[in-house]
């Protein structure tokens, strides 16, 4: 068994088949993958797409409206019915089905983040297949960090949370191709992706269909988040019969995003996600060698600026001296006392401060580089 652990996504265009409401044949060929890898031993979560496609379809609207708040009204009505759909469709296989609705803000502080987690896992021991989706209800884009703005980057949240081994971004393309492959015949499939550089992210575009949110671009800071977190992600057509079977076994389809790093703990993948970023730290070229290079803390000597205002124990991002972010960490002091005793030798800090919390500004065990 190559995937133990899989986090499937179901976009809105697959769910829909590009209609704007939800395609029961479509959905029926998902569930029934899903059930069979679940009975072969693989644990499987779903975050699923099509609440606010579902919401128009029970309201019968056809006309597009994009304001956020109608946008909340579709997804309340749309949420219980798509709930619905995916119950009946597991019911048919003897599988229990639970939803999971999540907003950045349940997911900032580490307790949030770690209830989270430890609910979704003892799903996966009951042998139940939890559904997971924004909860568009409350997370609004006026509130712009708190809110994911797409099931992509939920996705690779989720795949960090539970320490999936597989993302799995089902769509309605084959994944990422060298041009659009509906304006260029020429385009091609790029079958792998060891590093997504700026070529890369040039190639996605910013293309977004008419019901979706996301486009390649956000499947991309997807795959930056889930493949630095230890897991593989792969984008592909899930139209294709048995997509999700043959992912889950290692089958060359669509494009995969191959792991950068092994397998971090649980606090590790929780800096990494980057939820709860409070403020920025640049360092000298010195400390960059040491840190990257040596495995070293980070002393208050080589910080040469603090952006931001954070209190100990929040996470901070690390930058180089180039614009280049090297990491993050939680750091021993305030973005005050850090603005103090910047450049300073840890023998200063006491004398600088008034007090002292140690004399590294990140220890390394509490830091994570890219």
């Amino acid at each position: 068994m190559l995937y133990q652990r899989i986090v499937a996504k179901f976009g809105t265009n697959l769910l829909t088949g590009g209609t704007g409401r939800l395609e029961s044949n479509i959905m029926s060929s998902l569930a029934g993958q899903v059930a069979q890898l679940h009975q072969q031993g693989h644990e499987i979560i779903i975050v699923s797409s099509g609440a606010v496609a579902a919401g128009r379809q029970k309201l019968g609207l056809t006309k597009e409206r994009k304001d956020v708040p109608f946008k909340q009204v579709l997804a309340s009505v749309g949420q219980s019915r798509l709930m619905n759909v995916y119950e009946q469709l597991f019911s048919q296989h003897n599988i229990v089905v639970a939803q999971a609705l999540l907003t950045k803000s349940d997911l900032i502080d580490r307790a949030g983040y770690l209830n989270a987690r430890n609910t979704l896992l003892a799903l996966i021991e009951l042998g139940v297949i939890c559904i997971v989706n924004e909860n568009d209800i409350v997370a609004t884009d006026e509130l712009g960090e708190l809110t994911f703005g797409d099931n992509d980057n939920l996705s690779a949240m989720v795949a960090n949370l539970v320490d999936a081994d597989l993302l799995a971004l089902l769509t309605d393309i084959d994944g990422l191709y060298t041009a659009d492959p509906q304006l260029n015949p020429q385009a091609r499939l790029i079958p792998k992706v060891e590093k997504i550089d700026a070529e890369i992210e040039r190639l996605a575009g910013d293309t977004t269909s008419s019901y979706s949110v996301g486009g390649m671009i956000t499947k991309l800071e997807a795959a930056k988040l889930a493949t630095t977190s230890g897991v593989t992600m792969v984008i592909a057509n899930g139209r294709k019969p048995d997509v999700l079977k043959q992912i889950a076994l290692g089958q060359n389809i669509g494009t995969i995003f191959p792991s950068r790093t092994s397998k971090l703990e649980s606090k590790k993948r929780w800096m990494l996600s980057r939820l709860a970023c409070k403020g920025k730290l640049i360092i000298d070229d010195g400390a960059t060698l040491a840190l990257k290079k040596q495995n070293r803390s980070l002393l208050p000597a080589g910080v040469v600026g603090v952006e931001g205002e954070f209190q100990r124990g929040e996470v901070v991002d690390i930058f180089d001296s180039k614009g280049s972010q090297i990491g993050c960490g939680i750091p021993n002091y305030s973005s005050k006392d850090i603005t103090v005793i910047k450049g300073a030798h840890s023998e200063a800090i006491s004398g600088l401060l008034g007090y002292e919390y140690g004399s590294e500004v990140i220890h390394r065990n509490n830091m994570v580089l890219l």
